[in-house]
This record gives C-alpha cells, sequence and structure tokens, in this order.
C-alpha cells in the first residue's frame, strides 16, 4: 500500500509536512510550491487514505457490513448488492460482503467478524422476502433488513416490495385490456410470503372493479418453478371455460403457460393474455412475445437499506424502526392484448 511516508521520501520533505497537505492542514503552514508537489505526486502515484489507520483517530470506520444468505447466487442478488454498494459510495461509505451460502452456522462469526472490523452498520441480506433472525450484536449498532423484516420488533429496520401492490397492478393491468375472467396461479403453501400478498393484490384488483374473485380460477402449483407448473397450467388451459388472461406469481410460472400454450395451439396474446412477476432477466425477455411482467424493486431495496443504515449512524433518523414497502412497477411487453370475441 502507498503510504505517506513513501510520498515524503519521493519528494525530500517530511512525513508530517505530507500529512498536513493531503489532510487539507497545510495553508499557512507548508509552502504553496511544496504543497503543490505533494498533491501532484499523490495523484500521480494514485495515493487513497488508509481507512483503516484513519478509524483508529475518528472512531470511525466509514463501512457497513452486509451480511448475505444465499444472496451472492440467486437471480436477483446483484441488483441488490448493487444497489446497496452504489448508495453507500455516494455516502463516503464502503460495503463490507460476506455470503453465508444458506450455511446457519456461518451467522454467528460472520457478525463477529464484521464486529471486529468495527463496522458501523449491519445490513442484513435474505435470498426472498420473509422473517430474518436478527443476529446478536450490540444494541447501539443500526441494522436493517433486505427484503424481509426482523423477528423481534424494533430491533431493526426493514425493506421489501410491496408484492400486495405489484399483484394489483398487474391485474389491473389486465382489466383495463378488457379481460374479466382472469385466472391466478401461485404457489401452494405458506413457504412464499409473496404468494398470499399478490394473490391479495388480485383481489383487490377485481374488487375494485366490481368483480367478486372466483376462487375457481385460482390454481396453484407445489413449487415455484417451470417443471413443476405444466400439469396445473394443462389442466387450467384445457378447461372448456378457459380464461382470457392469466395472472402468474412469477415469470418462471409464465413460461410454463407460454409453453402449454404452445403445445394447445393458443396464441399468445391473440387469444391468451399473460402476466408474470419478477421481470427475471433471461426469461422475461426471452420469451416470445415478450412477457408482461411486474419488476421487484432489488436494486432501489438495496439503495434504501444502505441509506437508512448510514442516517441511522449520522443520528438523522431518530424515528421507531419501520419496514419499508418499495412498489413494484409494470414492464409492458407484447404478452397483453385485449380478450378474443367468443361470440
Amino acid at each position: 500500500m502507498l503510504t505517506m511516508r513513501d510520498i515524503a521520501e519521493e519528494l525530500g520533505v517530511s512525513v508530517s509536512t505530507v500529512s498536513l497537505v493531503l489532510n487539507e492542514r497545510d495553508r499557512g503552514r507548508v509552502r504553496r510550491d511544496i504543497a503543490d508537489q505533494v498533491r501532484a505526486r499523490a495523484e500521480e502515484l494514485g495515493y487513497v487514505p488508509n481507512v483503516l489507520a484513519r478509524g483508529l483517530k475518528t472512531k470511525k470506520s466509514h463501512t457497513l457490513g452486509l451480511l448475505a444468505d444465499r444472496v451472492a447466487t440467486v437471480p436477483f442478488g446483484g441488483h441488490m448488492l448493487a444497489g446497496a454498494q452504489r448508495a453507500a459510495w455516494e455516502l463516503d461509505f464502503l460495503l463490507m460482503v460476506i455470503d453465508t451460502d444458506g450455511n446457519a452456522a456461518m451467522g454467528v462469526p460472520a457478525t463477529q467478524s464484521f464486529l471486529q472490523r468495527d463496522v458501523e452498520a449491519l445490513i442484513i441480506a435474505a435470498d426472498y422476502h420473509r422473517e430474518v433472525a436478527v443476529p446478536a450484536a450490540p444494541r447501539r449498532l443500526p441494522t436493517v433488513i433486505l427484503d424481509g423484516w426482523p423477528d423481534s420488533a424494533g430491533v431493526a429496520d426493514g425493506v421489501v416490495p410491496d408484492e400486495r401492490g405489484g399483484g394489483r397492478t398487474a391485474t389491473e393491468h389486465l382489466l383495463a385490456a378488457g379481460h374479466r375472467r382472469i385466472a391466478m396461479l401461485t404457489v401452494a403453501g405458506s413457504t412464499y410470503v409473496a404468494a398470499a400478498m399478490r394473490h391479495a393484490g388480485y383481489d383487490d384488483a377485481l374488487g375494485g372493479a366490481g368483480l367478486s374473485p372466483d376462487p375457481d380460477l385460482v390454481y396453484s402449483v407445489p413449487e415455484a418453478s417451470t417443471a413443476a407448473s405444466f400439469s396445473v397450467a394443462r389442466e387450467l388451459l384445457t378447461r372448456p371455460d378457459r380464461p382470457t388472461a392469466v395472472f402468474c406469481f412469477s415469470d418462471q410460472l409464465a413460461l410454463a403457460v407460454f409453453q402449454v400454450a404452445a403445445q394447445l395451439g393458443i396464441r399468445i396474446p391473440a387469444e391468451l393474455s399473460v402476466v408474470g412477476f419478477d421481470n427475471q432477466q433471461f426469461v422475461a425477455d426471452a420469451t416470445l412475445p415478450g412477457l408482461t411482467t411486474v419488476q421487484l424493486p432489488h436494486y432501489e431495496m438495496g439503495a434504501w437499506a444502505a441509506r437508512r443504515a448510514i442516517s441511522r449512524i449520522r443520528g438523522e433518523a431518530d424515528q421507531p424502526t419501520t419496514v419499508e414497502k418499495i412498489r413494484c412497477g409494470l414492464v409492458e411487453r407484447e404478452s397483453v392484448a385485449p380478450p378474443p370475441d367468443l361470440s
């Protein structure tokens, strides 16, 4: 690492002189021509301050610790990390990341490692929207849950997507196109918190249009994968009173609908409109026609988490902890059209 001593030796001046200049305390204490030489040589050599050394004096590391659970390997994880990193950088903080890869036993030593490195706040990123256990840490350490909420009230802030609002937006888009028989393809069980929320948004939109939700038009698959959805999608699309549109819990389920529709000779969107959820890369933008879907705001969530943590560090946020909901926007492609004339 390049140090102030290296620059001092290069120019034949004292380390204290270099320190005064690089810490902007040289005015009236160091000759201007010497100060100019120090700044020029520091820039030429690519000098950056030693943050750890500075932290020993200021008691501030300007570092956030992000503890991830498989986030580095899930499709959307990179967006959350990028949002958090960019927001931290813009506020003069660095982001240090440890991914436990689903190994719960790593949680405690990872948190201890962050504390030993004097991180000023902790961000815990979940691999999907859910409740998250907050690891043992000093109460003074600001903590934010990214894509979830804490298992104990008042111990951490949280940020999640507005899943219910996203489900409402998707269904309202189909209603605006003229559809009235809109099915929903969702996931069974309580594993996916988002499933119930997106279903509630679907019901909200139908109710807002004066339609009573029809339980007979809601189909559930055993797990959120394309392969597990084929038989249920076929059952839905072969019923004699087939719906004119389908809102799918995820883009992967929508992909099953696309493939079964192709096998049955059902044209999308001329005979069937489809809306997904997630805007998953290599799925939503790879279907033919392109899949209209709802965007999960992972980048925005990551940025909010970092900004919230830093505002807590700086004492700018003295209100009680909260769980922020970030809007899920619609990404329109070509999978939605007015319903066919069935008269």
